[in-house]
């Protein structure tokens, strides 16, 4: 398994990294991030163990069960998935990233809870490309105000923006999304002056590369990295 998990790393980054080179960018600016939603804490020791160093979670329960298990000090933990506001206080408390922030009351008591446990917490601002009433994110017409009010709270650092576009199989179908997304970033940083707007979470197993050679600079990689997902019944 440890043999399997570091060819499928290495393999993962040499693509990233023609991707960057494809669009003229350094590889290192780019976080390899393991969508790790049902991934059994044993397997995801053996990835992390094999070089992996940001895992992303989908859900607070089972994203903290993990940290838990395998340990803070091993990774970065990124929050992917949609958060409610009750959950808030303990995604705080384990996570160093939320990159789901979509409208105003979460960004609040994700402020009220870093605050309380004296922490600036790292956010991105999702945003729904597609008009998915199935997904979360706000609409792109409301990122700025979004940004705006998020900067006024003094314990949310606004690191950038994330989308999750409709699915398609051909990864080039994907290609206005991001630069959407690019585009997004670039105008509210522009307008707000928020330094630390700078990332792009974008781009999984089957469209990464399209999004890296748009300006990704976080990828979110589930099945390439551990492979077919196992639901749980």
């Amino acid at each position: 398994m440890q043999q399997e998990a570091t060819a499928r790393i290495a393999q993962i980054r040499q693509r990233m990294a023609r991707a960057c080179e494809r669009a003229g960018r350094d590889a290192s600016k780019v976080l390899l991030i393991g969508a790790a939603k049902t991934v059994a804490p044993d397997q995801l020791q053996v990835v992390l163990e094999a070089g992996l160093r940001d895992v992303g979670e989908n859900y607070v329960q089972e994203g903290v069960a993990k940290v838990l298990c395998v340990g803070h000090e091993v990774a970065m933990w990124h929050l992917i998935g949609a958060l409610q506001r009750n959950k808030a206080r303990e995604a705080v408390a384990h996570f160093d990233w939320v990159h789901s922030v979509d409208r105003l009351s979460l960004a609040r008591s994700l402020d009220e809870a870093a605050r309380s446990g004296g922490k600036i917490q790292r956010v991105l601002l999702q945003v729904n490309l597609g008009a998915e009433a199935s997904k979360a994110g706000c609409a792109p017409d409301e990122v700025l105000g979004l940004a705006q009010a998020c900067g006024e709270l003094k314990n949310l650092e606004i690191g950038g923006l994330m989308s999750l576009p409709p699915y398609h199989p051909d990864a080039q179908t994907m290609r206005p999304f991001f630069m959407r997304l690019r585009q997004l970033r670039d105008e509210v940083r522009q307008e707000t002056g928020q330094s630390t707007l700078v990332h792009l979470s974008m781009g999984m197993s089957n469209d990464f590369e399209v999004a890296i050679e748009e300006g990704a600079t976080m990828v979110r990689i589930g099945t390439a990295l551990f492979g077919e997902r196992v639901m749980q019944k």
